[in-house]
């Protein structure tokens, strides 16, 4: 009986604060009501040029590393696969609907040791910076194999410098 009343307690904070999470979240979720949902992905996606399996992490604001775009399921760190074809980026995720960024939409890649919760080694998360209707985003992914990194980051970057209006002399580069 003696602990009835301690435990009781720990009990009811934990309650309170995932209460709290849970407000958070749709706030969050109320705030971000005018971000479009992203694009479904064309019939034809065009020649596969790299895929790779790993992790989803999340989509943030631009710039902002800890500002997680919580609506259409973009917050949902989950298993993935990521596929880049000629005409964008899909990643296929576990548990989630599938994310598909048009090739020109994507504004750029890099490589980053972390965002919103998932912290790696230096240069361990691929992050593609894109426009979703016009908001900037930053959505962030991680190779289930550190060697694969680079070649997604690659293939990323080629498909960046045939986005249409890249004719000569306009050549799209990452951002580093």
């Amino acid at each position: 009986m003696e602990r009835l009343g301690p435990g009781l307690l720990v009990l009811a904070l934990a309650a309170g604060l995932i209460a709290l999470v849970l407000v958070g979240w749709r706030g969050r979720l109320r705030r971000q009501s005018g971000v479009p949902a992203p694009p479904a992905a064309p019939a034809a996606l065009g020649e596969e040029r790299m895929r790779c399996e790993g992790q989803y992490v999340v989509t943030t604001t631009a710039g902002d590393w800890l500002d997680r775009v919580a609506v259409h399921g973009l917050g949902i760190r989950t298993e993935a696969t990521a596929s880049v074809h000629g005409t964008g980026v899909l990643f296929e995720r576990a548990g989630a609907g599938d994310l598909f960024l048009p090739r020109e939409d994507i504004e750029g890649v890099r490589l980053e040791s972390g965002m919103a919760g998932k912290f790696v080694e230096e240069g361990g998360l691929v992050v593609i910076s894109w426009s979703l209707g016009g908001t900037d985003v930053d959505t962030g992914f991680r190779a289930r194999f550190a060697a694969e990194k680079n070649a997604l980051v690659a293939a990323i970057e080629d498909l960046i410098k045939t986005a249409p209006g890249t004719g000569a002399g306009q050549e799209r580069v990452s951002s580093d």
